[in-house]
This record gives C-alpha cells, sequence and structure tokens, in this order.
C-alpha cells in the first residue's frame, strides 16, 4: 500500500469515527475514536515487507491461533489462523505456558500454505499458516475488537464467542 493510500484509509476511519453518534454521554464514543484512530495510526507506520503481523487472539476451549493480515491492511482483512508448528513453535507452546501472550501483536514470517484446517470447538475450517518464525512486536497494542474498546473484554472474551477485528 502506498503512502497516498495509506493517509486514505486513516483519514476515512477518522472521518467515520467523527460520525459516530454519541453513546453515552460519559465520554465512551470518544474512546471509541481515539482507540481507531490510534489503530489506524499504528497500521499506517508498519514498514513494507516479506512478513505478515499476526495478534494472538487465545480462547482457552479453541485451537486456531489468532488473526493474521498484510502490513499496512486493516485488521478486517485479517484472517483467523491455525499454525502449523513444524517449523517454528508458537511463542506460547514454546513456553508451555498456553495462552500466556494473549492479544500480543507479532511480526510473523511464514505463508498461507493454502490448505484449511478443521477446528472441532468451532465445527470451523480456518487456513493454515506455516510459521517459520516471529518477532514480538507488542504486548499492548491498541484494540482491534468492538469488546477491548467499549470495556466488555471479560464477558466477551470467555464461553464460546469468537470476535471479528473492526
Amino acid at each position: 500500500m502506498n503512502r497516498a493510500s495509506r493517509l486514505f484509509v486513516i483519514l476515512h476511519l477518522a472521518g467515520a469515527a467523527l460520525l459516530l453518534p454519541g453513546c453515552t454521554g460519559d465520554g465512551t464514543s470518544q474512546g471509541i475514536q481515539q482507540a481507531r484512530i490510534s489503530t489506524a495510526a499504528s497500521i499506517q507506520s508498519e514498514a513494507p515487507g516479506d512478513y505478515y503481523v499476526g495478534r494472538r487472539y487465545f480462547k482457552r476451549n479453541f485451537k486456531f491461533w489468532g488473526y493474521v493480515r498484510r502490513p499496512g491492511q486493516p485488521w478486517s482483512t485479517s484472517k483467523l489462523v491455525m499454525l502449523n508448528e513444524k517449523q517454528k513453535l508458537a511463542p506460547d507452546r514454546a513456553q508451555a505456558n498456553f495462552g500466556m501472550d494473549a492479544n500480543h501483536e507479532y511480526k510473523l514470517y511464514g505463508e498461507f500454505s493454502g490448505e484449511t484446517v478443521y477446528e472441532p470447538a468451532s465445527n470451523g475450517f480456518y487456513p493454515e499458516f506455516v510459521l517459520r518464525n516471529y518477532e514480538l512486536v507488542s504486548t499492548n497494542p491498541p484494540p482491534i475488537f468492538k469488546s477491548q474498546i467499549s470495556g466488555r473484554a471479560q464477558a466477551a472474551t470467555g464461553g464460546l464467542t469468537i470476535e471479528k477485528p473492526e
């Protein structure tokens, strides 16, 4: 994505955030607007390259890894993936501390295999991402889920709900 396209995306997101109606009058809509602007700015600052951006989405009962997208692309374009760890273990599995990296953001090196993998808890099929390496980018990245922005993260992260980034 070139610089002009990135600027367009940021201005578009900022404009959309400004058009949101006030939710409660207690600053909630301002918090949502600020989170969207922060996320857009973070995406715009990503260097182009031969890597992916991954956000760990840990849910105790599920086996998928998280959301993966190309640098410079919005989270709405990301895919929920199953990791192929034959070449490199995921960070939490390498430490035998499953889910310790929930909501961490990574630079992921690898590629989509073109295969889909069945995940029994969700009864869904997800694209397979072959992990070759990773770099931790942030342990506290900008929010990408509505529940993170609205403060309902506790309720939404439990149970069988699978959130999608916005």
